[in-house]
């Protein structure tokens, strides 16, 4: 056991949380069925808070003033002021906070929170009059080390990073040093380490890898008492899989191990559409079958006129003719977006190797779009639409995304229900569907996905225009999630979250499924009174016990 002791108020504790209990108002145990976190019954007293900065030293600062920018992310629709904001320069500067509000009990209402890049959607990690940890802070203090085997069995490849380190940042040392790079993606890489692998890491190169939590060595964790801990899959492999996809319940990952592979150095990257869901549906998953492309995705378009011609900007048509003929005939539209990894030496024949690839597909002729571009560009293609966006003011507006894992067997009977239907139209943001391999996941870790083989990821991810009320505004589109949901689950499409948010404890449960007793577990075994990452809404920690 990593808890070496506990005391009568943390075992009642464990009895309330294992018992789906809550407190009131007056601070009475009630039995609980709604476990949202109400961040306005909080109330620390400022001394309690105050006394941190009196009672702890840290390598790095704990600060009290400028807290506006933790109480926002991406999502940009909860606002929850910390009381807050730690700074660490070393791992013992979080140990030391969080055992010393472990060691408060659970009448100081203290949480804690990390805060990596600021990325959630929906206050994920924000704490109100708690304590945010500045990752990066942790990230920008610590090196990275990599570790290459140059012989051929690359497995032992890794790079041994600061949890609060931005992917990007790899990316471009790994290159640089060594032309080695992380093996999975997300699609967007100005994110922290830690951030993803909380979650799970999903791009389109997880059905040849698997997510990023699949790509892993060893971590170090802090746990909720304020443990350091190392673990590895042989080595507290408990904690190690349960902090990944754990959404920071059980521990803040501090460190970690991961696996890197020779990276390529150019991309051919390719863009085709179809008219006819099963068609796209049976190539994106014989493309995932063979492994022939390195990175498989799509997404969906309804009512988008003038789209080839925005893509000609960034890629080459084969027959500009045809091109100009196509007409969607107001239909929806699939484009699959594939790409195939390569180095300079191999320049002269991949031309051959892709046309070839492309010839047992089944796309319509006229819309193949082909671009040549570096890894790097590639993978970093994401920030190039954010910095233009942020020039038009577009970014910091509210993004009610929504991620949904569908079965195989279910995508047709999804996309009949939503595609035309619930949407109409995709002005608000891309819709990302891609079916990933299951076989490549790791089913130890905390992150739950359908019961089938293959799965699709169906990505909505809109952007709602402040004070609109109309199609754009933010009530529109979160009322077609609603439908959206509500499709799910009254056509029993077994569907799952991917960043869930959820504000029952019923809904929770369901979600989690037969994890579910494992997580609670977990979180009694390493944050008994619920400290750590509130903005989850998944435990409350108490502020008294009746």
């Amino acid at each position: 056991m990593l808890i070496k002791h506990t005391n009568h108020l943390v075992i009642e504790i464990m009895i309330a949380l294992i018992l789906g209990c809550n407190f009131d108002k007056n601070n009475k145990m009630i039995s609980n069925k709604n476990f949202a976190v109400s961040t306005t019954d909080i109330h620390p007293h400022h001394a309690t808070i105050t006394s941190l900065s009196k009672e702890l030293t840290f390598d790095g600062d704990l600060e009290f003033h400028n807290l506006h920018y933790a109480a926002k992310d991406f999502g940009n629709r909860y606002t929850h002021l910390p009381a807050a904001i730690l700074y660490p320069k070393s791992v013992s500067d979080i140990s030391s906070l969080i055992n010393h509000i472990f060691q408060m009990g659970p009448t100081s209402g203290l949480t804690v929170a990390p805060r990596g890049h600021g990325h959630s959607l929906v206050g994920q990690a924000q704490a109100h009059q708690g304590v945010i940890i500045n990752m990066e802070s942790l990230g920008k203090s610590q090196q990275m080390h990599f570790h290459i085997d140059y012989n051929k069995d690359t497995k032992s490849s890794f790079v041994d990073v600061s949890a609060g380190a931005l992917w990007i940042d790899i990316l471009h040392e790994g290159l640089k040093k060594h032309g080695f790079a992380p093996k999975s993606w997300t699609d967007y890489l100005h994110l922290t380490v830690g951030g993803t692998l909380s979650n799970a890491g999903i791009s389109g190169q997880a059905f040849r890898h698997g997510p990023q939590i699949n790509n892993v060595r060893q971590l170090e964790v802090v746990t909720g008492t304020g443990e350091i801990v190392t673990c590895t899959k042989e080595m507290n492999s408990d904690l190690f899989y349960g902090v990944l996809g754990g959404l920071g319940q059980f521990g803040i990952i501090t460190r970690a191990h991961i696996l890197l592979e020779p990276a390529p150095t150019m991309v051919k990257w390719i863009r085709v559409l179809y008219l006819d869901f099963t068609t796209f549906t049976q190539d994106q998953e014989q493309l995932i079958s063979s492994g022939s492309f390195d990175y498989v995705e799509g997404f969906v378009l309804i009512n988008r006129t003038g789209l080839l011609n925005n893509w000609r900007s960034s890629f080459k048509n084969k027959d500009p003719v045809q091109a100009d003929r196509f007409v969607s005939e107001g239909k929806t539209m699939f484009c699959l977006e594939i790409a195939k990894y390569f180095k300079h030496e191999d320049a002269d024949t991949i031309d051959q190797k892709v046309e070839k690839l492309l010839s047992k597909l089944n796309y319509n002729e006229s819309t193949l779009f082909i671009s040549k571009v570096s890894y790097v560009e590639f993978l970093d293609r994401v920030h190039v639409s954010e910095l233009k966006l942020q020039e038009k003011g577009l970014w910091d507006v509210p993004h009610p995304w929504l991620n949904i894992l569908v079965p195989k067997s279910k995508i047709h009977k999804f996309a009949s229900e939503v595609f035309g239907k619930i949407l109409t139209d995709t002005s608000n943001g891309p819709i990302l569907i891609y079916p990933v391999d299951k076989s490549r996941w790791n089913t130890k870790t905390s992150m739950v996905t359908p019961n089938e083989d293959v799965f699709y990821l169906v990505a909505f991810l809109s952007s709602a225009m402040p004070s609109s009320r109309g199609t754009d505004g933010l009530d529109y589109i979160l009322s077609q999630n609603k439908r959206i949901l509500e499709v799910c689950e009254t056509a029993n499409l077994e569907t799952k979250q991917y960043l869930p948010h959820y504000t029952t404890q019923e809904e929770w449960k369901k979600h989690f499924g037969s994890k579910w007793e494992d997580f609670v577990r977990r979180k009694l075994t390493y944050d008994p009174l619920a400290i750590l990452t509130p903005g989850q809404r998944i435990f409350q920690k108490s502020t008294s016990l009746a």
